[in-house]
């Protein structure tokens, strides 16, 4: 399954008032785990920077101002996210912005059935804890030292992880052994696999046994589970 973390930032709190996307960030996960592929562009909001803003991601009007507007940028992000489920914290901020600049680029707008909200999910998997990102990265030991000010990019890779562990914790695990393992291999060091000096015993049933040669039988002679029977 293909997911999309996504996180914005921008010029203040509310489209109808006037205030832009002014960066947007990507990461793209299969079966939960961080593809290495992402996607990220700072925008130009064609206004002012709020100083309240400014203080939570740093970006400045300045910085901006020779940015891509989000019209030129709204097909190539469409492309990337194309039809996967979009994974993001306090979902419906995000959610509001995107299809504010998505309605004035004339672009076909996101729908709230493939959003998944982090922040939903952690109220009801922790209820009357902090929810924030910040401290849902403290709960599952989540490495927070590069985050002095928001970011878009940033921030994906860190709800990344925490989703992972929203939904279970076995693939971020699976992710960090993974990584370890490169890095091993990487410094040159040998990676040892000992096997079991007697193999685990089966865990299905006769029945179930059973019924799985049934359904193999039922795909007929050129069925390739029959070359591992």
């Amino acid at each position: 399954m293909r997911e999309i973390i996504l996180d914005t930032e921008t010029t203040g709190l509310d489209p109808k008032e006037g205030h832009r996307i002014v960066e947007i960030g990507c990461v793209e996960l299969v079966n939960s785990i961080p593809t290495g592929r992402t996607w990220h562009c700072y925008l130009n909001p064609e206004r002012d920077m709020p100083e309240q803003a400014f203080a939570v991601h740093g970006l400045s009007a300045e910085f901006l101002g020779d940015k891509p507007l989000f019209a030129d940028k709204a097909d190539e992000f469409l492309d990337f996210v194309e039809s996967a489920m979009l994974v993001i914290h306090n979902a419906k901020f995000d959610f509001g912005f995107l299809n504010a600049e998505l309605g004035w680029a004339s672009k076909p707008l996101l729908t709230w059935d493939r959003i998944v909200d982090t922040l939903a999910l952690a109220r009801r998997r922790h209820p009357g804890s902090p929810a924030s990102l910040d401290a849902l990265c403290r709960r599952y030991g989540i490495d927070l030292s590069g985050r002095d000010l928001h970011g878009a990019l940033l921030d994906c890779r860190l709800l990344a992880g925490v989703y992972v562990e929203l939904v279970g914790g076995k693939q971020a695990r699976l992710e960090l052994a993974g990584n370890g393992a490169q890095q091993a291999d990487t410094a040159g060091n040998a990676v040892t696999v000992t096997p079991r000096a007697t193999p685990l015993p089966s865990r299905l049933t006769a029945e179930e046994r059973e019924a799985h040669h049934a359904f193999v039988a039922s795909l007929g002679e050129d069925a390739i589970w029959r070359r591992y029977e």
